[in-house]
């Protein structure tokens, strides 16, 4: 188990070194950075390489008997095609998380981190540098925690949204323009907002500020879902497709020319999940 590897004062040593590598961010994009296009609509900058390096090696040093694969590493997909089942676990990693809110100055952006294990997410943290909001946790650890501003974790306790975030549902930009209206036929009331990081979106979701995630456009990846699905899955969160399937990680699950996953995606409260995702997927099967 993974717990039996990490012991308090390593957990120690990672929790301070994602918030030192997160405070980089912000001081480096102060200084200036550069931006280019490795995809379509998909950016990177010097900051997110950079800092992709300094935690790649800092966990292969910490755990060399394991995979470590991120974003900015263009061996990543071989990494993931060259392990056998029988690899002990995978550490995926994403320098920034929410690029486009990094290049604008926007603060929903993140670092992230997160453990595959058995191919099941069991470990992740997720750190909001311009909050200074780590939160980490999985069944690994037993546990959820909050650290803020460098101080000692506290435990998280999720939150099941009450109120008008019962409505509240996240979407993205693109999402609501390609399936919005059949989500808003689907799910009374609804109430569609977004913000950067995948990461983030989640943890609105663990927060009880609403009452899911709706993923529909198959382009996230394994180093944006790891971590997050990790402190989602220990929160009692349902992660599921739109067929009630638990979201895979296995190679099946995952497109292994760009580590995207072939399921569509939704993070939600187990009320949601009853009593909207047959509506939604209904709807959508009616485009």
């Amino acid at each position: 188990m993974i717990n039996t590897l990490i012991n308090p004062t390593l957990q120690t040593e990672i929790c301070q070194f994602i918030r030192e590598i997160g405070q980089k961010a912000i001081h480096l994009r102060e200084l200036g950075f550069q931006v280019t296009e490795k995809g379509f609509d998909d950016y990177v900058t010097n900051v997110d390489r950079e800092l992709d390096l300094l935690l790649s090696q800092r966990f292969q040093e910490w755990f060399p008997n394991d995979v470590v694969i991120s974003e900015e590493n263009l061996r990543s997909q071989a990494l993931w095609r060259q392990q056998s089942e029988l690899t002990k676990k995978f550490w995926f990693i994403d320098p920034i998380d929410g690029t486009d809110d990094f290049i604008h100055g926007r603060e929903f952006y993140s670092v992230m981190v997160g453990v595959l294990e058995a191919f099941q997410p069991v470990l992740g943290w997720v750190y909001a540098p311009k909050s200074d909001r780590l939160y980490f946790g999985g069944t690994a650890i037993n546990g959820l925690f909050i650290v803020t501003n460098g101080n000692i974790p506290e435990v998280l306790h999720p939150q099941a949204p009450i109120g008008s975030s019962r409505d509240r549902v996240i979407v993205s930009k693109k999402d609501d323009l390609a399936y919005g209206n059949a989500i808003r036929a689907a799910v009374p009331n609804v109430e569609f907002y977004s913000l950067g990081s995948f990461g983030l979106k989640v943890m609105e979701v663990v927060l009880g500020r609403a009452s899911a995630y709706i993923y529909l456009n198959r382009r996230v990846k394994l180093w944006d879902t790891v971590g997050p699905l990790a402190i989602a899955r220990a929160a009692g969160l349902v992660c599921c497709d739109l067929n009630g399937r638990e979201i895979g990680f296995g190679y099946d699950d995952i497109n292994p020319d760009n580590l995207t996953h072939n399921q569509m995606i939704v993070i939600g409260w187990q009320k949601f999940i009853d009593l909207y995702r047959e509506a939604i997927s209904k709807e959508l099967n009616n485009i």
